[in-house]
């Protein structure tokens, strides 16, 4: 059992929290979120109700719940065909994410990342290309949070003359929780004067309860929308597929994983296994400690989740309150040298909750994520173009079935901003396999690079590269 203090201290602390809010709409919707925060703390904190996992429970999914996506029948679909599809589909983007662990401020998906193209910039041209192509009205959903739904809605005006809907909705803003006593770190939940360190969106997987009550949620299923494709908006691969929507209708699935062969660099990450029967997310922290190189050997765990999700409307609705039971992570942290606790859950674990969940095998083109500068000048380089779509397509030159590994001195590079000024141009990286930067190094125009490109300024002055093929 975790350390909890007595129910009526819990409460106490929260109805002194909500006084510090004016009385009216604010207020109630405060009591209502922290109706739900009261539920997944009572989780927490009677750790015995969560059941151990057997690792002699677990095996492999069968065929006809890991369905490899070159299997699909490839209809060459009519126009009117897939414009029936799209005609059922809502796009949401999980846009909750600052842009701090790349040195920004505000929401990362206004880092620009490919052709003066912040994340969102493509995220809307894309829908917008759909719509224009085959006639249709596909909204564009954005899951914000309190972190992000204020520059959100200022950045979203200038989207007004595009071809596409942008709908938006808020997910739960939970209180930090003091590891020590168990209670709640704020002294106040005043918007106006609240600390919002003391505060925490709580993950991903709270986008089912947030969509749902949110008055979105029916208006969208009164429109006639049947399927939801939801990703984070920093993965540049996750884009709408028809094939894989043609067959999510078809074969009436309820909830679709996209996951994509693991390699060396993802070993810790979660996979899909049948437990008890069922479709579900193992992710490395609910691993047995005796176990763990058997969860990291890739010959054994092929697989992992790519975060890329689709769901039927009407399950989702209809499961709502087993959603609520989906797997806890207890995100241990520090405020002002303050051991706190964070109470969160992952939209992938949803999958077990559902009666007719697969996972899809898809390429490794659907998962490109950007979390690093690294990533940003993958993205930037020749190995991709962008198409007519405006999805990033990889560039047939390219020979190399992985991407190079890029390897760049934290102490220069980790900022976007330090990156866009060592990389006035990036370097010709088609028939590049690894890339190491140390030290301050800028690169300038006419840099091409091959093979294994291991470069080192042990100086204090900048090295300057131009005009040079490695």
């Amino acid at each position: 059992m975790r350390t909890s203090p007595h129910p009526s201290s819990l409460d106490e602390k929260l109805a002194s929290l909500a006084s510090t809010i004016p009385d009216g709409e604010q207020r109630r919707h405060f009591h209502s979120q922290m109706e739900s925060f009261k539920k997944v703390y009572q989780r927490y904190t009677n750790k015995s109700t969560e059941s151990e996992l057997d690792w002699n429970k677990i095996h492999p999914l069968s065929a006809k719940q890991l369905i490899p996506m070159e299997s699909i029948e490839k209809d060459s679909l009519s126009q009117e065909r897939i414009a029936s599809l799209l005609s059922q589909l809502v796009v949401l983007k999980l846009n909750g994410g600052l842009g701090t662990s790349m040195g920004c401020h505000g929401p990362k998906s206004v880092i620009e990342v490919r052709n003066s193209n912040s994340f969102l910039d493509l995220a809307v041209k894309q829908v917008e290309f759909l719509n224009n192509t085959y006639n249709v009205d596909v909204p564009l959903v954005l899951m914000n949070s309190f972190n992000t739904e204020t520059d959100t809605q200022q950045i979203i005006k200038k989207y007004e003359k595009a071809n596409v809907r942008i709908l938006t909705f808020q997910q739960k803003q939970y209180p930090r929780i003091r590891a020590k006593d168990g209670l709640p770190l704020p002294t106040t939940a005043n918007p106006e004067t609240l600390d919002t360190q003391e505060w925490f969106p709580p993950g991903h997987g709270d986008v089912y309860d947030a969509f749902v009550s949110s008055p979105l949620f029916n208006q969208l299923l009164s429109e006639g929308k049947t399927y939801l494709f939801f990703s984070n908006v920093d993965n540049l691969g996750a884009t709408v597929d028809t094939d894989i929507l043609h067959y999510l209708v078809e074969n009436n699935v309820d909830f679709c994983m996209e996951v994509t062969p693991k390699t060396t660099a993802d070993v810790k990450g979660g996979t899909l296994i049948q437990y008890e029967k069922q479709v579900k997310l193992l992710e490395i922290a609910q691993v047995p400690k005796d176990h763990i190189d058997d969860f990291q050997d890739i010959s054994k765990f092929t697989i992992f989740n790519t975060n890329n999700l689709w769901a039927n409307l009407e399950s989702v609705k209809k499961n709502l309150a087993k959603l609520d039971e989906i797997e806890l992570i207890v995100n241990n942290k520090e405020h002002n040298g303050v051991p706190v606790v964070q109470l969160e859950t992952a939209a992938g674990a949803a999958i077990q909750m559902f009666e007719n969940a697969i996972g899809m095998v898809v390429p490794r083109s659907r998962f490109l994520p950007v979390k690093k500068t690294s990533d940003l000048f993958l993205v930037k380089s020749n190995i991709y173009t962008l198409g007519e779509n405006f999805s990033l397509q990889r560039d047939s030159q390219r020979k190399q079935e992985e991407n190079p590994i890029i390897d760049l001195d934290a102490r220069f590079f980790t900022n976007v901003d330090d990156f866009l000024q060592r990389f006035a141009d990036i370097p010709d990286i088609l028939q590049l396999d690894s890339l190491t930067v140390r030290g301050d190094v800028k690169f300038e125009q006419n840099v091409q690079m091959g093979g294994i490109v291991h470069i080192e300024n042990d100086g204090e002055k900048q090295m300057v590269i131009r005009d040079k093929k490695f």
